[in-house]
């Protein structure tokens, strides 16, 4: 029976239109129509109620910083634009010593990688060398290594290390993979901040698309016009 009732034809229920007479008013609104505009304008008032209860109930000695530091511009909260005391080359400048302290701090991580690199005969693509070298706190602690060691013929092997030397060889190498790791975000830092201060300056320039750059990376990379020099 359901299908021979789909097979009738019925008739298209169309929606009212407008009438003639209020063409002028454009569509004519449906009750879903109605439900929305009914929502939003519920939704205004109670916020305007809340604001009200909050502007009555306010304390007249309250302040916040957005009091002075923001302007309302037809009706709407913007942020006052402070002018900027320094000039562009005076901002180059402190850019520039910013560089500087970083470069500092990498240089000095780098040295001390080496150091312990060397320390720890991690140098030459970490291959070991034939020389053993182990670490004492004092005297009497190396003087107990060397009886140790003079004890066996054959060449010392990491089972003749005192534990407390294997402990202060594990965190020294902990420490050079921390070192690599503070080096490597050092010059992260550096080349990003190197990249903002050529940014600054005078001279036209633009950002180079994927498909233009020769070496594909992650980095964006400009391209700066040649300019005649006088």
């Amino acid at each position: 029976m359901s299908s021979l009732r789909n097979a009738v034809p019925r008739p298209a229920h169309k929606e009212r239109h407008q009438p003639s007479s209020r063409k002028t008013f454009g569509l004519l609104e449906k009750h879903k129509d109605y439900v929305e505009r009914a929502k939003a304008y519920h939704k205004k008032q109670d916020t305007l109620r809340i604001l009200r209860e909050k502007a009555a109930n306010r304390n007249e000695d309250e302040f916040y910083f957005k009091m002075i530091k923001s302007k309302t511009v037809d009706g709407v909260h913007r942020p006052v634009e402070k002018d900027n005391k320094y000039t562009q080359e005076e901002l180059i400048l402190m850019k520039t010593q910013d560089i500087g302290y970083i470069l500092q701090k990498l240089q000095s991580e780098k040295k001390k990688v080496e150091k312990l690199s060397a320390m720890l005969h991690s140098i030459d693509n970490n291959k070991p060398l034939n020389n053993h070298v182990y670490f004492a706190d004092d005297r009497e602690e190396a003087k107990e290594l060397k009886l140790q060691l003079s004890k066996r013929k054959t060449s010392p092997t990491s089972e003749d290390i005192l534990p407390s030397l294997k402990r202060k060889t594990e965190r020294s190498y902990k420490e050079l993979e921390a070192r690599k790791n503070r080096v490597n975000q050092l010059e992260k830092v550096y080349m990003d901040m190197a990249m903002t201060k050529e940014l600054q300056k005078n001279g036209r320039k633009r950002k180079l698309r994927e498909d233009e750059i020769v070496n594909p990376t992650n980095r964006p990379v400009y391209k700066w016009f040649a300019e005649r020099k006088r």
